[in-house]
């Protein structure tokens, strides 16, 4: 991601403080455009020497950016770029080295309001700088080429229209000498076919030299189309292909939390280029197709007609490529959708405007269809025959919309904020397979009129595989399934398939990032570990490249009930993530939790510690659940029946072990209130207005343990450590 393209993204009070840092002397229409080039040359000095020439190169690059924008939408900010090109080279081209630093600081200012404003450093990418470089020049050259097609075709046009003039000329002349040779001879007309003799064989040889003229240019004509062609091919792969498969597949790994880096409106600049070149050179085909056919018949060559129809199919498939890809899903719809519930979707097609496709509003329409219905699908459009309609399995409310077009943004899109699913027809369930291991899809379809109804594109597009739930519970698991697609799905895959195993270290990465992304606190590598033991239920090796290489299937991750437990892996790591995002966040990203640790470990550590030490732990038995273990008179361990949520939505963690005074010192050695106190809950001193006074929930151990802890036993018989439950008490305030 550009550090222009991170400014884009400040809330409005930061991105005011970046636009006054853009003037006069470096206006803010030059950083937007050439955003990419700037930082690409500004980011890492340069050497004096080459400093000299950056004036000149600058200047260069600001007016191929202002040749590339011809519509009328743009036509203010090209005038600007010229404007400020011209003023570069006046104020600048004898002290380039001063314009240079001057556009350094300018950056530093901007990176500095970036960081103030998100809390962390930015870091240069400098391929995807490289990358994203060389992709513009590339699209820049084409449009050089592209330009000199265009010149050609005039000159060739001026060319066959000057052969005509002279053709039917010549013919004239032949037909009157024709004429006076059957008339009586007379020395006058004598004279005078002698002169139109020598006038016609002229003519024939100027005839003749421009025949050949024109045969070689249309052929260099031809030539260059065909590369023109060839290189708007090769663009095209590398934006569909790399660039917006890549934000499809960077779209997919942000719903397991992975933070998005490619940026759809640089992308929709880039299908807005190749649409304006592949269109126009469309027009190029046509257009010397046309004049071929209005050429005098003696000059048509079938051959080269032949040619021109290909390269015209040629073309417009490479139109239609490029419409049908980019009608994307911008913001897909959840992937965990439970039925009679608002979801929202928005899809936008990148081209739209560049095409003018909004002059007739396409509509589209949703359905839901299942897995198989995907696949024939994908079948019948890849063998180019348009298959039946997909059999729909449920039934969305508001489900049509109307695209709008955006002038500002230059975006062609319709939101869809108002669908809900309201039934849900099943298919069959083969051997231990849910409804939760079920995938369904969203299917997105339009039709787009493109050069005034010339073209006509039916276009569809899938959303991510969607888990439909009706009740609560299912949650969990539908999220299982969601999770491993979007980590593990392979690229170009039949609808949807996945692999049934992983290795351990795919699993650790995707698990960390999830983590990570609903707590905003990290695991550790121990952290990594604890849930490897969990998951694999056995010794595993030392070596942390032999674990990351253990396989790891679908039935250990979310099918298989843990040990002695009536839950799987997945379920009680999922609820360990929701009560640590809803109620421990602030503890987790403090280090106060130690979390992800066996019963028998922690109590082998406290038992080591003084009266008073305790550390929190997440319970192995009670889903979604959190203890305290603490050591008591004689180094006994002892730890509290799990807090789940409706525990901690009464009183916090942070005020139940303030509550507790046998807890002293968080392990290891750590006094709870140097660092518990800023959690606290503060005490209220007032009355309500109504008068009454507010009670307190209070957490205290029951009286037996204050006597005799040792027969304060566990009620899981396969804990080592006694387990003691808290209650309440309610004190006045």
């Amino acid at each position: 991601m550009t550090l222009w393209t991170r400014a884009q993204q400040l809330p409005p009070e930061c991105l005011q403080k970046v636009r006054m840092i853009y003037v006069d002397h470096f206006p803010i229409e030059v950083r937007h455009c050439l955003a990419s080039w700037i930082e690409s040359r500004i980011w890492t000095a340069e050497p004096e020497d080459q400093q000299r020439s950056f004036v000149n190169e600058l200047v260069q690059e600001i007016q191929t950016n202002a040749d590339l924008m011809l519509s009328p939408d743009m036509f203010v900010t090209k005038m600007k770029l010229l404007e400020a090109a011209k003023n570069f080279h006046m104020q600048y081209s004898h002290a380039p080295q001063e314009l240079y630093a001057y556009m350094r600081r300018c950056l530093a200012l901007e990176m500095e309001v970036i960081q103030n404003a998100m809390g962390t450093p930015y870091v240069a990418q400098p391929h995807t700088e490289r990358k994203y470089s060389e992709l513009i020049t590339g699209l820049q050259t084409v449009r050089q080429k592209v330009n000199i097609a265009g010149e050609e075709i005039r000159s060739l046009q001026a060319n066959i229209e000057s052969l005509s003039l002279q053709y039917h000329e010549c013919l004239k002349n032949k037909g009157h000498m024709n004429y006076l040779q059957q008339q009586t001879v007379t020395t006058e007309r004598r004279d005078l076919v002698a002169c139109l003799r020598g006038q016609i064989e002229d003519t024939e040889r100027k005839l003749n030299a421009l025949v050949a003229q024109i045969t070689q240019s249309q052929m260099e004509l031809v030539d260059h189309m065909k590369e023109n062609i060839t290189n708007l091919r090769q663009l095209q792969s590398q934006v569909l292909d790399d660039e917006l498969i890549k934000w499809k597949r960077e779209q997919q790994l942000s719903g397991n939390g992975v933070p998005m880096q490619s940026n759809l409106n640089t992308i929709q600049e880039w299908c807005e280029l190749l649409a304006d070149l592949i269109w126009t050179t469309r027009q190029q085909v046509n257009n010397v197709a046309r004049i071929n056919s209005k050429t005098i018949v003696e000059l048509r060559q079938p051959h080269l007609a032949e040619m021109l129809d290909d390269m015209s199919k040629q073309v417009t498939g490479l139109l239609s490529t490029l419409v049908t890809s980019t009608f994307v899903i911008e913001k897909q719809p959840p992937q965990v959708m439970k039925t009679n519930t608002r979801f929202t979707a928005t899809v936008r097609l990148l081209v739209g405007g560049q095409l003018n496709v909004y002059m007739t509003p396409p509509r589209v329409s949703v359905v839901i269809i299942s897995e198989q219905q995907a696949q024939l699908l994908l079948k019948s459009d890849t063998q180019a025959g348009k298959g039946k309609q997909p059999v729909e399995c449920g039934d969305i409310l508001n489900n049509t919309g109307t695209m709008e077009y955006q002038p500002t943004s230059r975006q062609l899109s319709v939101s869809f904020r108002n669908m809900q699913l309201r039934k849900i027809k099943r298919a069959e369930k083969k051997g231990t397979e849910s409804v939760m291991d079920e995938k369904l899809t969203l299917l997105f379809q339009s039709q787009f009129n493109v050069g005034g109804g010339e073209l006509v594109f039916q276009v569809w597009t899938l959303s991510l595989p969607v888990v439909v739930i009706v009740h609560g519970n299912q949650e969990p698991h539908g999220w299982a399934t969601v999770t491993w697609d979007n980590a593990f799905s392979p690229p170009g895959r039949v609808p949807f398939a996945v692999p049934d195993k992983v290795t351990w270290g795919q699993l650790a990465e995707t698990l960390s990032l999830k983590f990570s992304s609903a707590t905003g606190g990290s695991l550790s590598e121990d952290n990594l570990r604890f849930l490897a033991e969990k998951i694999f239920r056995t010794s595993l090796p030392l070596n942390t490249m032999e674990l990351n290489a253990m396989a790891v299937s679908w039935t250990q991750f979310c099918k298989d009930a843990l040990p002695e437990r009536n839950f799987t892996f997945w379920e009680w790591f999922y609820m360990v993530v929701k009560v640590t995002r809803d109620y421990l966040r602030t503890l987790w990203c403090d280090r106060l939790i130690m979390g992800f640790i066996q019963k028998k470990q922690a109590e082998d550590m406290l038992s080591k510690c003084p009266p008073g030490t305790f550390l929190l732990r997440f319970s192995d038995s009670e889903l979604g659940g959190i203890t305290i273990a603490w050591t008591g008179d004689g180094n006994e361990v002892f730890s509290l029946q799990p807090f789940t949520s409706r525990d901690l939505m009464l009183r916090s963690l942070a005020d139940r072990v303030f509550d507790l005074t046998q807890l002293q010192f968080l392990y290891p050695n750590v006094p709870k209130d140097d660092v518990f106190s800023k959690y606290y809950t503060k005490p209220e001193n007032e009355m309500l207005k109504n008068g009454y006074v507010k009670p307190v929930l209070v957490t205290t151990l029951p009286p037996y343990m204050s006597s005799s802890p040792a027969y304060a036993h566990s009620p899981d018989s396969h804990r080592n450590t006694p387990s003691v439950n808290s209650r309440y008490m309610i004190d006045l305030i």
